[in-house]
């Protein structure tokens, strides 16, 4: 048995799903907006790790789960605990089955795609790019601060630089303008991530066990999930190839941070130097399945079935 878990209109979902079905392989979702129809237990004695979960009525045990597929949101933001407040009976049921979860998945037999252990690093990208120079690729000159004039400084070294948040919250990456001077003194409060800009061609590897999904992205804009809103014209997404050392360190990486599954954001400048600013252990693919047709889908269905090529 498969357990998804997340919200089931969710596009990676969907397709993880849909994929699970062409295999024929059987799977339960936990829907998280019914946490209320959800409960679920565990124990460990004598060495061994017991449970059970119940879905709209159907009970599950907790054994008889060889994988996990999770693209849980926050659950304080699920629109079923908009207002309520957090002493109430729903709130504290919700928490305590999604903390019990999350204790269960770090620590039982499954393949589980990801672990949050194992996903924390992208919880801080300055932290993340220190382990992605560990496996032979380069990252941008990094300044994170507080301090306006140390910006001032960097981008005179550097000439074009951009900003983006250093946390693993999403944020649109954008380039530091002369306009953006007058605000600067806003650092202050609020620490913010500044990189040399690297000049190249944007690729995108999702990683799924020893597969290895290449997709070129053909774009003006600086952050081309927003192209169409930066520059008028939406992202050309094209499946590509990798040189195999470059595929080979990719799926390296993703292995050493304990990940099953992950997206890893690649530039690839003229000179052949490689760099890497990101990997998403929790990557929403469907844009790139969606564009391209590259079944990552169906990848990640097979890992989840232990029928990897």
């Amino acid at each position: 048995m498969i357990l998804l878990c997340g919200i089931p209109s969710e596009p990676p979902l969907v397709l993880v799903a849909g994929a699970l079905e062409q295999l024929g392989a059987p799977y339960v979702l936990l829907n998280q907006r019914r946490f209320a129809d959800t409960a679920m237990a565990f124990e460990i004695a004598d060495a061994t790790l017991t449970g059970w979960m119940e879905i709209d009525g159907e009970g599950y045990p907790l054994q008889a789960i060889e994988a996990v597929y999770t693209r849980l949101m926050d659950f304080r933001m699920l629109p079923e605990l908009r207002d309520v407040p957090e002493t109430s009976e729903p709130w504290q049921h919700c928490s305590a089955l999604h903390d019990v979860l999350t204790r269960w998945s770090e620590i039982c037999p499954a393949r589980v795609v990801n672990r949050v252990a194992s996903m924390g690093s992208n919880s801080s990208k300055p932290y993340q790019a220190q382990l992605i120079r560990r496996h032979g690729f380069e990252v941008p000159d990094t300044l994170v601060t507080g301090d306006p004039d140390r910006v001032l400084d960097f981008r005179a070294r550097h000439g074009r630089i951009i900003y983006k948040s250093s946390s693993g919250i999403r944020s649109i990456v954008r380039p530091f303008e002369d306009e953006d001077v007058e605000r600067l003194p806003a650092v202050r409060w609020c620490p913010t991530q500044f990189q040399e800009y690297i000049e190249g061609t944007d690729v995108r590897v999702h990683v799924v066990g020893k597969e290895v999904f290449p997709t070129r992205i053909e774009s003006s804009a600086t952050d081309y999930r927003y192209a169409q809103s930066e520059v008028g014209e939406a992202a050309r997404l094209v499946p590509t190839e990798l040189p195999d050392l470059v595929a080979e360190s990719c799926v390296r990486m993703t292995e050493a941070l304990g990940l099953a599954f992950a997206g890893i954001d690649l530039k690839l400048r003229p000179d052949g130097r490689v760099y890497c600013f990101e990997v998403n252990p929790c990557p929403g693919f469907s844009y790139y399945e969606a564009n391209t047709g590259q079944p990552i889908a169906m990848a990640v269905a097979r890992h989840l079935a232990g029928r990897t090529q």
